[in-house]
């Protein structure tokens, strides 16, 4: 087995780490990690993530090793806890799926979108002036009732009771597609 720098030394500086006798001590680790990984995974793939990712977990917290630790026994547990990790992660955000194999999301036709659209615009061009401006100043511009009252110096039961009945005129033109204004008058 070839020499394992400890961190201690690493520290201290009376031994200068090179990525050489690093790589020379974790390489001979991999076949066997490679193994545990798939035993763990059951998916070549998802073990050489694995691997990979431990790996650069051992190659980053290097210098946190234990001096007096087994290399082996380290990266294993590396492995293991990355493993973990990942098993919840999974539980908690579902499996992945890839985006060829994604069910198409459901969409909604863009024509019916389209013509909904112009039936709205087509019955709020038959409303009365006044009630357009109210519901154009309440439910576009976003004012309140307070301040459309004031834009179009009316009261506020004014404003109040001539937009509920905008917004009734508009749902029943819209609900059932026609478009009388006539009263009758007893």
């Amino acid at each position: 087995m070839p020499w394992v720098p400890t961190p201690a030394a690493c520290r201290k500086g009376s031994w200068r780490v090179t990525a050489d006798r690093i790589a020379d001590a974790i390489e001979p680790q991999i076949p066997a990690l490679r193994r545990y990984a798939y035993a763990l995974t059951r998916d070549h793939a998802a073990a050489d993530d694995l691997v990979q990712d431990t790996l650069e977990r051992a190659l980053s917290h290097w210098l946190l090793r234990r001096p007096d630790s087994d290399l082996r026994a380290w990266l294993f547990a590396i492995q293991r806890n990355l493993h973990l990790g990942q098993l919840r992660r999974t539980k908690r955000r579902g499996p992945h799926l890839a985006l060829e194999d994604a069910p198409p999301l459901p969409t909604r036709p863009l024509q019916e979108s389209a013509l909904e659209a112009r039936d709205l615009l087509a019955a709020f061009a038959h409303l009365p002036e006044e009630q357009q401006s109210l519901l154009l100043l309440v439910g576009v511009e976003d004012f309140t009732y307070q301040q459309t009252a004031t834009i179009l110096g009316l009261p506020l039961g004014t404003v109040m009771s001539r937009l509920s009945r905008a917004r009734a005129q508009l749902r029943d033109i819209l609900d059932k597609g026609h478009m009388t204004f006539l009263r009758r008058v007893k």
